[in-house]
C-alpha cells in the first residue's frame, strides 16, 4: 500500500463529508457535484486500503479507519492553510509600500540611492516612499507608525521602542549670519563664545532633541537663551538671516543653510552628531528588516571602504 499520492483536495473532500456524515450536503460545501466527490472519496479509499465511510439507507457513518484518520487529516489541512496564509503574507509584503520618514535629506555621499539599490536587490517588487516629517516629530513618523523607518538623529525619545543603524557620526557646527561677530572666526568655542547667545531651538515636542540641539550637556547648567523656534530647513536659514540666533547643524546638513548671507564654523566643546536609521522594535514586518539590513550592510561598505 502507498500514500504518497493522496493530495490535500482528497483530504479535504474527506474531512467535509465527515463533518457533514452526507454526501449530498459535503458536496455543496464543496462547491463540487456528489457524483464527483463520490468518486474522489472512492480513490483515497483505494489508496489507504480500506473503506472511510459506510453508506447505508440509516445515512453515512465514519469506519474506524476514517475515525484514525479523521484527527490526522484536520492536523495536516490545518497546517497548510497556516502555511498557505503565511506564502500570501510574504507575497502581499514583497508587494507592500515601505515609507521612509526624514526630517532633511540623508545625502551623504549618496546613502540613500545606495541603500536602495542594495534593498531591491532582493525586493524588487516593493514599492518605495519618501514622507518628509516636520522637526516637532523627532521620530519622523515612527511613532505614530505613519512611517516604516525613518532617517533620525540621536538622542530618539523612548529610545527602548527602536532598533538603529548609525549612519554618519558628524561634528556639529554653529551657523550664524555672515555679519555676526564670529563669523570671521576659524573655530568658535562653546563655553566662551557661544553660551549667552541666542539659539534656534527645535519645538518643544521634540522633546530631548532640542535639548540636544541647544548643546545643554555642555551649559553647565546655564539655560539656553531661545532667539526663534524652527521646524524646517527653510525656517532655519530664514531665522538665520533675520538674525533672531544661532543654531549647531551637522556638518552633513551645512550646505542645506548656507545659502547667501549665512555661514558654519567648527565648534569646540561639544560632542559630534550621530545620523542614524531606525526601525520599531516590535516591527517584524519582512519588509522594514529587509531596508534596515540593507541599511547595515552599505554603512559597513562604507566604513570599510574609509569613506565614513
Amino acid at each position: 500500500m502507498t500514500t504518497t499520492d493522496v493530495h490535500g483536495r482528497e483530504l479535504r473532500y474527506f474531512v467535509t463529508v465527515a463533518e457533514e456524515l452526507h454526501f449530498t450536503r459535503a458536496a455543496e460545501r464543496l462547491y463540487v457535484s456528489q457524483p464527483a466527490l463520490s468518486k474522489q472519496i472512492r480513490a483515497l479509499e483505494r489508496q489507504l486500503g480500506g473503506p472511510l465511510f459506510l453508506r447505508d439507507r440509516q445515512g453515512v457513518t465514519l469506519t474506524p479507519t476514517g475515525a484514525a484518520l479523521l484527527p490526522h487529516a484536520l492536523r495536516m489541512l490545518a497546517v497548510w492553510d497556516e502555511g498557505r496564509a503565511a506564502v500570501e503574507r510574504s507575497l502581499a509584503d514583497q508587494h507592500a509600500t515601505l515609507t521612509i520618514g526624514m526630517s532633511t535629506s540623508p545625502g551623504r555621499g549618496g546613502l540613500l540611492p545606495a541603500i536602495r539599490s542594495r534593498f531591491t536587490e532582493s525586493h524588487p517588487e516593493a514599492n518605495i516612499r519618501l514622507r518628509q516629517v516636520s522637526w516637532d516629530d523627532p521620530t519622523a513618523g515612527l511613532a505614530d507608525a505613519s512611517t516604516d523607518v525613518a532617517f533620525v538623529w540621536l538622542p530618539l525619545p523612548d529610545a527602548h521602542r527602536y532598533t538603529y543603524t548609525v549612519v554618519a557620526e558628524e561634528p556639529r557646527l554653529v551657523a550664524l549670519p555672515e555679519t555676526h561677530p564670529l563669523a570671521a572666526a576659524p573655530e568658535i568655542d562653546f563655553t566662551r563664545d557661544l553660551l549667552t547667545e541666542p539659539f534656534l531651538a527645535l519645538p518643544e515636542a521634540a522633546g530631548p532633541l532640542r535639548d540636544y540641539w541647544l548643546a545643554t550637556e555642555s551649559r553647565d547648567g546655564v539655560p539656553p537663551r531661545i532667539g526663534a523656534e524652527v521646524a524646517s530647513t527653510e525656517e532655519t536659514y530664514e531665522a538665520l538671516v533675520a538674525g533672531l540666533g544661532v543654531v549647531l547643524v551637522a556638518t552633513g546638513n551645512a550646505p542645506l543653510i548656507t545659502l547667501g548671507g549665512v555661514v558654519t564654523r567648527p565648534v569646540r566643546g561639544i560632542e559630534p552628531s550621530r545620523y542614524v536609521l531606525a526601525h520599531r522594535t516590535d516591527d517584524q514586518r519582512p519588509l522594514p528588516r529587509a531596508y534596515a539590513q540593507a541599511c547595515q550592510q552599505v554603512t559597513a561598505r562604507t566604513k570599510r571602504s574609509g569613506t565614513a
